[in-house]
């Protein structure tokens, strides 16, 4: 399928954000993004980026801009342009079908807000029909602890997000809401089992705070 997930290997940034950070917002080197940017593009073509907010805003993208739209979701029916989100514990989404793609950034704030159904939505009404997610790598339910409030808070809404860690505290499965949602709307799914806070070869937030970011890429 016409999809790409980047770990951190072969890039040229330097420490702590080796190699191949794809962020500009982190305080990396503007020079080396810019370069392992371009590595990524002799690979698939131009490719849009996002200013990632953690929102619930989508962009219907038609050409690719030097300017990165501020939203979470980038869509495009449009031949020859590559979409691409950028993680570094949260989901990277990528929706599929014969005419429409997407690329979606789901964290916490992005799964409780509903932006997997949102731009699904938007895919439809564009005519995308038998959608199929791809869900990469992302931290799991084990590693990603969170407070009390923010686990009784998520889980009213979507009780699949619901997980403990190792030592028995609250934390969430966001990818197993994730995969609720999508298949309550139709969509088949993959994804993949690695955990960014567990696997060094990925970025991670939670492991580093001052990192780089992954990224997941599609196109028609």
């Amino acid at each position: 399928m016409p999809e790409l997930f980047t770990d951190r290997r072969q890039g040229l940034s330097l420490t702590p954000f080796d190699s191949f950070n794809l962020a500009l917002h982190v305080g990396d080197d503007e020079v080396s993004v810019r370069a392992n940017r371009a590595l990524l593009a002799a690979k698939i073509g131009p490719t849009q980026f996002m200013n990632q907010v953690h929102g619930d805003a989508f962009k219907v993208v038609e050409s690719v801009s030097d300017i990165d739209p501020t939203c979470d979701a980038l869509i495009t029916t449009t031949q020859g342009i590559a979409l691409a989100v950028m993680i570094a514990d949260c989901i990277p989404l990528l929706l599929i079908s014969k005419s429409v793609v997407a690329a979606v950034h789901v964290g916490r704030k992005g799964l409780y807000n509903g932006i997997a159904v949102k731009v699904v939505a938007e895919m439809k009404r564009l005519g995308a029909a038998d959608i199929h997610a791809t869900l990469g790598a992302s931290i799991c339910g084990r590693c990603y602890e969170v407070s009390q409030e923010i686990q009784d808070e998520v889980c009213a809404k979507y009780p699949d997000a619901f997980a403990l860690t190792r030592e028995h505290t609250p934390a969430l499965d966001l990818s197993r809401a994730l995969i609720t949602i999508l298949v309550d709307l139709g969509v088949s799914y993959e994804a993949s089992s690695t955990c960014t806070l567990e696997d060094p070869l990925y970025f991670s937030y939670r492991r580093h705070n001052i990192t780089g970011r992954n990224a997941g890429v599609v196109w028609l």
